[in-house]
């Protein structure tokens, strides 16, 4: 079991039967009181944030998140279907739910890694940088540089990434998966 003097930035822990990414740590003590610790905690389910204070007689268990390779097949009707990294024959679907935000980076034959916590997929891990194709990107127009030479660009998914100007359609761009940003030409 954990203590509060255990929690640091980054670590899962079980809160209510549930499992939580520590984002944020602060010990605080007022007055004569007893010293308390205030995170920010994201639930690694649903990916919402939430405020929490812990007192020192809290105590906590450590989530165990296994990983394991899956590949993403296609989306239809709000489910992804996926299949074991090794064995396209053992397919899977999750919902909408399960996937999250992480649906927008999402294409096919795209290797990424399911979250399991107590023998059930919760999620899904998508690398940092991945390699997309553009779809649909605004002609460059001479002297339209107020923004700071970024455009709007479509990528293969339909999400749409600013960019620098001279991307094109038809270029591949490596996108960071945790901030939605351009990173490079791929």
């Amino acid at each position: 079991m954990l203590g509060i003097n255990d929690l640091k930035r980054g670590l899962v822990i079980v809160v209510d039967g549930e499992p939580f990414r520590i984002m944020t740590v602060q010990h605080t003590h007022i007055g004569r009181g007893s010293a308390n610790v205030q995170t920010k905690v994201r639930s690694v389910i649903s990916g919402k944030i939430f405020d929490k204070t812990f007192k020192p007689a809290d105590t906590f268990e450590e989530a165990e998140i296994r990983k394991e390779g899956i590949k993403f097949i296609y989306s239809r009707n709000g489910e992804f279907w996926f299949h074991e990294g090794a064995n396209p024959s053992k397919r899977f679907s999750l919902s909408e739910d399960s996937v999250g935000d992480q649906k927008d980076y999402l294409k096919p034959d795209l290797e990424i890694k399911s979250l399991l916590f107590r023998g059930e997929i919760i999620g899904v891990e998508i690398p940092v940088k991945v390699t997309y194709e553009v779809s649909e990107a605004p002609p460059n127009i001479k002297g339209n540089t107020a923004q700071g030479g970024n455009k709007q660009v479509t990528i293969e998914t339909g999400l749409k990434i600013s960019t620098p100007m001279f991307i094109e359609t038809g270029d591949r761009i490596v996108v960071n998966t945790d901030t939605g940003e351009y990173v490079e030409r791929g």
